[in-house]
């Protein structure tokens, strides 16, 4: 028995209201092109060379053979999003049972597969993922898989950030696991809208300026504090301070700074990858954010060909920039 499961609201389509400065000379299309399909690949590029640390893969490789849950929900989400031209919250529900169900050894923590199997027995989705941890989950999966929703939605920061919040809730309901999701899609989204060098102070301030809580306020603040000063902490300091699990709040502030504090995305996910703990996840968040400000050329030949599955993923980002132009073009 499946249940009838409507959420009784329209589905969000994007628009082409800017609240993200082109700069001087505009973000081309064919470079807009390049940040969407950076910031998935970046996804998964993160995610398998986090996932190849844990595995010790060896044979010359840095990627692990596969990617994780994190890429997998990431294609669920680019997925509903080109086939409903938007976010619509009740497909892209089921797109994530679907694919767990074609590939369920992908890694997935415990959380996601308990609200797909309730719903496939006829409970109430939301209601499981409320009542599964007191409060709702706060860890990162969420976040994790935003960088669709970044591209898609990033030239309006109010939609991006109320349908980032909604995605979030498909499987996260802590509002501390909500916010990080909505954090890390800004992030996203402040790259793709950033055009020539990087200032990047303010581009932490632009995030702390959307932080909610105390402890993104702070850690975010912590960030700062690490950029301005001469030379780069120790990987010790920033996993005491920034953390490196599971956690929304212990893991996506360590993909921000990752991104912040080097000048490449190979540096970018390299050092995120090497705090350790959640690593994959870490890569994975670290490689949306790079990927989307670098683009695809920055992502190293080397990596692609290793990496599980990227025609798809480029094909899925393209057309995801395909329906933008469209959106952008009525």
């Amino acid at each position: 028995m499946v249940v009838a499961w409507s959420f009784n609201r329209p589905a969000y389509r994007p628009t082409g209201v800017v609240a993200v400065s082109p700069g001087p000379f505009g973000l081309t299309p064919e470079r807009l092109r390049s940040k969407f399909v950076g910031s998935l690949l970046g996804t998964a590029v993160g995610d398998s060379l986090g996932a190849g640390a844990w595995l010790r893969t060896g044979h010359g490789r840095e990627l692990a053979p596969f990617y994780t849950d994190d890429t997998h929900m990431m294609i669920g989400v680019a997925e509903s999003l080109v086939e409903r031209r938007g976010f619509d919250p009740e497909h892209m529900f089921l797109t994530f049972v679907r694919n767990w169900e074609a590939e369920p050894w992908r890694g997935y923590g415990p959380g996601p597969p308990a609200i797909f199997r309730a719903f496939r027995r006829g409970e109430d989705p939301r209601r499981v993922a409320e009542t599964l941890y007191p409060g709702g989950s706060f860890g990162n999966g969420a976040a994790m898989r935003i960088a669709p929703i970044a591209c898609l939605y990033y030239d309006n920061l109010a939609e991006l950030r109320r349908v980032a919040a909604e995605s979030a809730r498909l499987t996260h309901t802590h509002p501390l696991g909500v916010e990080g999701a909505v954090l890390q899609a800004s992030a996203i989204a402040l790259a793709v809208g950033t055009i020539g060098p990087l200032d990047r102070l303010a581009f932490l301030e632009e995030l702390l300026s959307l932080a909610e809580s105390e402890i993104y306020r702070r850690k975010l603040t912590a960030i700062r504090g690490f950029l301005s000063r001469p030379g780069r902490p120790s990987r010790r300091e920033v996993v005491r301070v920034l953390g490196n699990s599971v956690e929304a709040f212990n893991s996506v502030p360590t993909a921000i700074y990752a991104f912040l504090a080097t000048g490449s995305f190979e540096e970018a996910v390299r050092l995120a990858v090497s705090f350790g703990g959640d690593r994959d996840t870490i890569g994975a968040m670290a490689g949306a954010i790079a990927g989307a400000y670098y683009g695809r050329e920055s992502i190293p030949a080397r990596w692609l060909e290793e990496l599980e599955n990227r025609d798809y993923i480029e094909h899925l980002a393209v057309r995801l920039w395909e329906l933008k132009m469209s959106i952008k073009g009525q």
